[in-house]
């Protein structure tokens, strides 16, 4: 089951398509259990693999982390979906939660995912967003410029204020169970959750072979983890590709995600 003629269509025109009520009751809860678990196991240490960020939770290298995680990144009508942006060459970049606080007024400036502007080779960045709680205009739905995926350029080449509200924006929103698909490179940022309980996604994000993945799943993930996975998830994970152990590394390094 691929997309149909109008999602791709809006997909390519608009850079966001939600595809509703995608996951079952039963997924949704197994994901729901496995994100808040971690959350406890990490306590104050949650997100440190990549970056914490105020007024949130988050959680990094979730590939590692359990079965649930790895079935979100290889579903193969959401791998589809990554092919009507990237093409048919592309790799996981990272798998990351991001849980809005309560009563958090902190505006996401606008910004297209690895500061990534479309090349010759065309766009190079993705990001799917599973929906663990509804995501409303009260409690902080990411905003998008749609059609901004094909501008050619970033949001503070043109914009003064990153936060405040842009003429031409629109809400992704959607009910616990959706998943969202959105062209990384559209300019794009999360809305201040004014309501009393945490909003909760999960972020898959993949990129273009070519270039470096956010986080370096070879060097990140424990070997007992690799040694267990299917061919395919090597293979998206990129874990047997030198020249991605060569272009990852190398900004890992200059990160400090890598010793």
């Amino acid at each position: 089951m691929g997309l149909t003629v109008e999602q791709c269509r809006q997909l390519s025109t608009d850079g966001y398509i939600a595809l509703r009520q995608f996951m079952d009751d039963r997924f949704l809860e197994q994901l729901r259990q496995a994100t808040e678990a971690q959350f406890l196991t990490e306590g104050d240490r949650a997100g440190a693999e990549f970056k914490q960020e105020q007024g949130c939770r988050r959680l990094a290298n979730l590939v590692d982390k359990g079965e649930e995680f790895q079935s979100v990144v290889a579903e193969p009508r959401i791998l589809d979906a990554v092919g009507q942006v990237l093409g048919s060459g592309f790799k996981l970049s990272s798998l990351n939660a991001r849980s809005v606080n309560p009563q958090t007024d902190m505006t996401q400036p606008l910004h297209a995912d690895m500061a990534a502007v479309a090349d010759g080779d065309g766009f190079w960045v993705c990001n799917v967003i599973w929906m663990l709680d509804d995501l409303t205009p009260e409690n902080g739905a990411p905003r998008i410029i749609p059609g901004s995926q094909r501008w050619g350029c970033l949001p503070q080449d043109r914009l003064s204020d990153l936060t405040a509200p842009h003429p031409d924006e629109m809400l992704v929103t959607g009910e616990a169970g959706d998943v969202a698909i959105m062209n990384a490179h559209a300019w794009h940022g999360g809305l201040p959750n004014r309501t009393d309980r945490p909003r909760t996604a999960l972020h898959a994000f993949y990129c273009r072979r070519d270039k470096p993945q956010q986080q370096y799943q070879k060097r990140m993930l424990r070997s007992v983890v690799q040694e267990a996975l299917s061919d395919e998830l090597r293979w998206l994970l990129a874990l047997d590709d030198p020249e991605n152990d060569r272009i990852s590394s190398e900004v890992a390094v200059r990160s400090g995600f890598m010793k």
